[in-house]
């Protein structure tokens, strides 16, 4: 267990420092974030969190403060259904036939999470300006972004984008 928490610590420290290494020009920059819903709400919610101790979400502060822009990201509703879908999966009992239906209608709702994400770059990233999307591991967002939407990964593709084969 201490040796997940030292990597865990390790992993952040990488993120804070690529994350301060950033070059972060007023008005040309747009912060999308993993289940940050699309709502008005995105500062108040983006400002608990960090407040709770959220590394993530500081570095999101951070960026800001240095003159990006916090976007929505997410669907309300789809996170709704991925928050409705956990909840199912612990209060029925599980069996193989349950388990593989959850994982499916799991991968199903990541799959539309991705697309709207993509969408929701795509819509509103303009030409000339630069977007920091905070992501996990288990998200495939490149494959669905514009192809005049160059992709930088400052830590490296994440695994799962290349089990798809992006």
């Amino acid at each position: 267990m201490a040796h997940n928490a030292a990597v865990v610590e390790k992993m952040w420290e990488r993120i804070e420092n690529v994350v301060a290494s950033l070059p972060v020009t007023t008005g040309t920059v747009r912060v999308y974030q993993d289940g940050l819903p699309v709502c008005g709400h995105e500062q108040d919610i983006v400002l608990e969190l960090a407040g709770a101790g959220s590394r993530n979400h500081r570095a999101l502060l951070g960026l800001q403060a240095r003159g990006a822009t916090l976007m929505g990201t997410e669907s309300p509703e789809l996170l709704v259904q991925e928050y409705q879908l956990a909840t199912a999966g612990f209060a029925s009992g599980v069996t193989v036939r349950t388990e593989d239906r959850q994982k499916q209608l799991r991968e199903t709702l990541l799959e539309k999470r991705d697309r709207y994400i993509a969408d929701r770059i795509n819509g509103t990233l303009c030409a000339g300006e630069n977007g920091i999307l905070f992501m996990g591991t288990l998200h495939a967002v490149a494959k669905d972004l514009d192809a005049d939407i160059n992709v930088a990964y400052p830590l490296g593709p994440p695994r799962v984008e290349q089990r798809r084969g992006v």
